[in-house]
């Protein structure tokens, strides 16, 4: 029997071109499409924006903080979904594919609590002028509890209007380029986030663990976010990262 399975091996990995291409769909049916988020106020329902040329570790940073508050008891947890123009796939800037939960412009999307717009390769120039992306954002804003950027996701608040008497941050490097876009703002430096009204804008990169960090601990208190930093091996202690809360 051992010779005879060694024998069919071959055989089997050879037919294997014969199987149909796996294909890519939609995650859920329909009529499930709205499972996985939470229709009561026992949950904070956040969204993060996702579209081609968005970064990995602005989209991954935040999720990976916030997602870990459902292993947390005694707070209400965030259950996050990822959000794009449609349920298409896409693909990050370093290449990973990511097949969307909801489509703003497809489906009817829950109540969203917090929506985290990460940047993306285009936040300087061709989506700026996507009036859906922007339009959607505006949408957003009227009811969440808060709005947070990271890097360059901060350009498409200032083009949707979100930060007009705001104080903001950025990438570092583009902070000149977003003052000279927007002149109304007031945009900082030397700051890792900045935290306005309902607006949190950091300087992304590995910093978005920072700014997702603060959310939690302004939203749970320190021994929660110590707790959701230690679980991914971070040193977190607010009074150590250069910041600007606007009160």
């Amino acid at each position: 029997m051992r010779y005879l399975i060694l024998f069919l091996f071959p055989f089997l990995a050879a037919c294997n071109h014969d199987l149909p291409e796996p294909s890519v769909g939609p995650l859920l049916s329909p009529e499930a499409e709205y499972r996985f988020v939470a229709g009561d106020t026992d949950v904070y329902n956040v969204a993060l924006l996702v579209m081609d040329g968005v970064y990995n570790t602005e989209l991954t940073a935040p999720y990976d903080i916030f997602q870990h508050t459902n292993f947390r008891e005694g707070i209400r947890p965030m259950k996050t979904f990822t959000v794009a123009a449609n349920r298409e796939p896409v693909t990050t800037f370093e290449g990973l594919r990511i097949l969307p939960d909801l489509g703003y412009l497809t489906d009817s999307l829950p109540r969203i609590d917090i929506l985290v717009v990460p940047s993306a390769e285009h936040h300087l120039d061709t989506d700026l002028e996507n009036e859906d992306l922007l339009d959607f954002v505006r949408r957003v804003d009227r009811d969440a509890q808060f709005i947070t950027s990271h890097c360059d996701g901060a350009f498409v608040l200032a083009a949707a209007g979100l930060l007009d008497g705001r104080v903001s941050t950025t990438f570092p490097s583009d902070i000149d380029k977003m003052r000279a876009m927007f002149p109304a703002l007031d945009v900082r430096k030397d700051v890792l986030f900045v935290h306005d009204g309902k607006y949190i804008t950091s300087a992304g990169g590995a910093k978005s663990f920072e700014a997702a960090l603060y959310l939690t601990e302004h939203l749970y208190g320190d021994s929660i976010a110590r707790s959701l930093a230690g679980g991914l091996v971070i040193d977190w202690k607010l009074e150590q990262v250069p910041h600007l809360v606007v009160e």
